[in-house]
């Protein structure tokens, strides 16, 4: 079974490895692929499945899945199960379908509730900080999530620190523990700890779990060599963009080194060090197959790194602010 990690100052349990489903679990996909990744998830120990209402394409179709998914073959294991979902992303046209006013983060929750046939969620999240919005009026939306019965939880994804401490401290005056913090966050993408939010957050009982820990796919060994005809960055659609990549080249090709010297792959490397940071609860992974889920969870099995290890890859990737998140 896969370890689990008390998520901050809560009775709540996550796995170190928690599966995302982000990509892969929409209409557009293979769904027989799709059923058999999150069963295989469950019967290894991931407790933990991570949704947002525009996760797809199209958007809300993999909570739609994953709905269906959990009728058909893990009714009866709801119980032993953490289900999140987030709004704040675009969602639907007009002026309420994204962002932070209680009108979309209550009417989307709503949504997905019905399209994944629950009851409550065990996490909301509010999915971004919204720059017009009054911060009062989203953590009251959170709070009346909780309050109303809908979520057991709330988190919040990809604040600045100002408005993150901001933010918690309004939902502990509306009687709300906020239980969690979701950014991403990899060796090349070490913005939240660069901001001094990790540290935060641990000092405050408040858990981590961080999502793109192989950055799009960066940290491992597909791009080491240049970027492969048919993969994500090559794809001009895409989120990961080939600029992207060839930024990173000659860390990627470092900390490829390393990792050889290890004797790991470098997103086993990459998945060891993230869970290895202060404050980190779980990290998200996304999986396109079965045995590309199975290889991720074999980075548990790789020994923890060692001090001077640790240093070469500070020095190869050092942790640097950025304008925001996702920079």
């Amino acid at each position: 079974m896969i370890p689990h990690r008390r998520c901050g100052h809560s009775g709540i349990l996550l796995p170190e490895i928690s599966l995302g489903l982000w990509h892969n679990f929409g209409d557009v996909d293979d769904m027989q692929e799709a059923r058999a990744m999150i069963r295989a998830a469950f019967e290894s120990g991931i407790t933990h499945f991570d949704l947002a209402n525009n996760y797809g394409p199209p958007p809300g179709s993999a909570e739609k899945n994953f709905g269906t998914i959990l009728q058909q073959d893990l009714a009866s294991h709801r119980d032993e199960m953490i289900i999140s979902t987030k709004a704040g992303h675009t969602m639907w046209p007009g002026p309420h379908g994204e962002w932070g006013s209680r009108k979309h983060l209550l009417a989307s929750l709503d949504q997905s509730l019905a399209r994944m046939r629950l009851p409550y969620v065990d996490i909301f999240y509010s999915h971004r900080p919204d720059p017009d919005t009054p911060l009062e009026e989203t953590m009251s939306a959170l709070a009346t999530a909780v309050q109303s019965g809908r979520a057991l939880y709330v988190g919040l994804s990809k604040y600045p620190l100002p408005m993150l401490q901001e933010a918690v401290s309004l939902l502990r005056g509306m009687g709300v523990r906020p239980l969690i913090y979701q950014p991403p966050y990899s060796i090349l993408n070490r913005w939240p700890e660069a901001e001094g939010i990790h540290a935060w957050l641990d000092e405050q009982g408040i858990g981590s779990i961080v999502f793109s820990p192989l950055a799009q796919g960066m940290l491992t060994s597909k791009y080491v060599h240049g970027i492969p005809e048919g993969s994500r960055a090559a794809r001009p659609e895409g989120f990961l963009q080939e600029a992207q990549v060839l930024a990173q080249q000659e860390k990627i090709r470092a900390l490829h080194a390393i990792a050889e010297s290890l004797g790991i792959p470098l997103h086993h490397l990459a998945l060891r060090w993230a869970l290895q940071q202060r404050g980190v609860t779980s990290a998200i992974i996304g999986a396109r197959t079965v045995a590309q889920l199975h290889d991720n969870l074999a980075a548990l099995q790789a020994p923890a790194l060692e001090p001077e290890v640790l240093a070469a890859i500070d020095h190869i990737a050092p942790a640097q602010r950025k304008a925001h998140a996702e920079a």
